[in-house]
């Protein structure tokens, strides 16, 4: 008897015309977003590039380290940002790395297209929580009250047919009716991504089956929601209408909320209050140095090129001093902020959990590397690669240079060498870990 009602609910649905033309429009738009996602990863790799060799390029006739105060590093594009953009595009993506002081990304995707921010990218977390959810909602509102007003229900039932069987038939029914058709277009998209060159090794490919499959899950639910009110419902307008405030309730308004509570329940210091204070702790240190150099006399030291040097380790010595200092406070306010920051976000995506779309969004961005966790990963990467900047500028340099440094170099005018020009290209490569970052999103997802 199930299999009798499975092949009934898989001809009905597939023999309507508004499954043939709702197919057509997703298939469509899935189709689009792979290709769009595509033709998105080739611009964000040729941004990429160009950035790294402006960077060296700004470089160019440049004779002495000394000049080179800072050097630009980059967060690489990553092929299943665009397939899930989470907030990749959101986050500053430029570092200006110093061999002192704090670090800070700015230079988010969305600065340099603004449009961008205002429609947002088409993407297969849009596909599967909006498109697909109202896709479900629609086919499957009248699946059992439906057939209530048609007569047919009582016909069905009169042949002995146990209702669980009846509804468990009408489930699988739909779902491999809707389902199973857009794999197709799903499957064509994932071979579109190699024939148009993005590149994905093999745990790429895997996390892209578990987006997919996490997003068909979704499907799923949203599919039972509807044939579960469809059952408590006599008309099917009124199963229609109380789908479609849950589906407003679950995908706009529980995530939205569940941020403005927690806004107003952990109040989380802003960066502009952070930066005010660290600044002004910083001039307060740099007044008190100065004082100290309109102090400084060289300890019985006539040699003007020996006079320079002692000056410069003086000077040294000051900035790092300033440096200790001004990092202590500045880890101790930063950790007081990440800790509020963590409190609020912990509330937040709590309440945030009880809606499906919500949970659907944390699963997918987590599996492509574009979570929240992701900001927090570049900045520790980048405060990794921190001291191999500050070791290869002593190197060159002698010297730590910095912010709030003066430095001085004595040169001889009559010598006829000239001075040759340093090279870019010798600077220490920026070597981002993505699979770190993969360990650490599994981990804080499931737990």
């Amino acid at each position: 008897m199930l299999e009798l009602i499975l092949r009934k609910e898989l001809l009905e649905t597939i023999h309507s015309k508004r499954f043939i033309w709702t197919f057509l429009i997703c298939s469509l738009l899935i189709l689009l977003t792979f290709y769009i996602g595509a033709q998105n990863y080739h611009l964000s790799v040729f941004r990429y590039e160009a950035a790294k060799a402006e960077n060296l390029r700004k470089m160019e006739g440049v004779t002495d380290w000394l000049m080179v105060r800072s050097h630009r590093i980059f967060l690489p594009p990553d092929p299943l940002e665009v397939l899930v953009t989470g907030v990749s595009n959101d986050i500053g993506r430029t570092v200006e790395v110093m061999g002192r002081g704090e670090l800070t990304a700015s230079g988010s995707r969305y600065n340099e297209d603004p449009l961008f921010a205002v429609f947002r990218f088409l993407d297969l977390d849009f596909i599967f929580q909006i498109v697909l959810s109202l896709f479900a909602i629609f086919f499957a509102y009248n699946a059992i009250n439906g057939e209530k007003e048609a007569g047919t229900l009582r016909l069905s039932l009169a042949n002995s047919v146990p209702k669980d069987q009846f509804i468990l038939g009408k489930l699988l029914g739909s779902f491999l009716a809707l389902g199973l058709p857009l794999l197709l277009p799903i499957l064509l998209g994932c071979l579109l991504l190699p024939l148009l060159g993005v590149p994905l090794n093999g745990q790429e490919w895997f996390r892209l089956g578990l987006i997919i499959l996490t997003g068909f899950f979704y499907f799923g639910i949203f599919l039972t929601l509807s044939i579960f009110i469809s059952s408590m419902t006599e008309r099917s307008s009124s199963a229609f209408l109380y789908l479609l405030v849950i589906w407003i309730l679950m995908v706009f308004i529980i995530p939205r909320a569940s941020v403005l509570i927690a806004g107003r329940m952990v109040e989380v210091p802003s960066v502009d209050e952070l930066a005010f204070q660290k600044n002004r702790f910083q001039s307060q240190l740099w007044l008190e140095d100065q004082d100290k150099i309109g102090k400084y006399k060289a300890p019985g030291i006539k040699d003007p090129e020996k006079m320079a040097t002692e000056f410069h380790k003086y000077m040294q010595d000051l900035a790092d001093e300033r440096e200790k200092k001004s990092s202590e406070l500045a880890e101790r306010l930063n950790e007081e902020r990440r800790i509020k920051q963590s409190e609020q976000e912990w509330l937040a995506l709590g309440l945030a959990r009880i809606s499906p779309a919500a949970l659907f969004s944390l699963a997918v961005t987590n599996l492509a590397g574009t979570s929240l966790m992701l900001k927090e990963h570049f900045a520790k990467e980048v405060k990794g690669y921190q001291p191999t900047y500050r070791q290869f500028m002593i190197e060159k340099t002698g010297m730590n240079p910095g912010r709030g440094m003066m430095i001085f170099r004595i040169r001889d005018d009559d010598s006829e060498e000239k001075p040759k020009l340093i090279d870019p290209k010798e600077l220490p490569a920026f070597l981002y870990k993505k699979w770190r970052v993969r360990i650490l999103l599994a981990i804080q997802f499931w737990k």
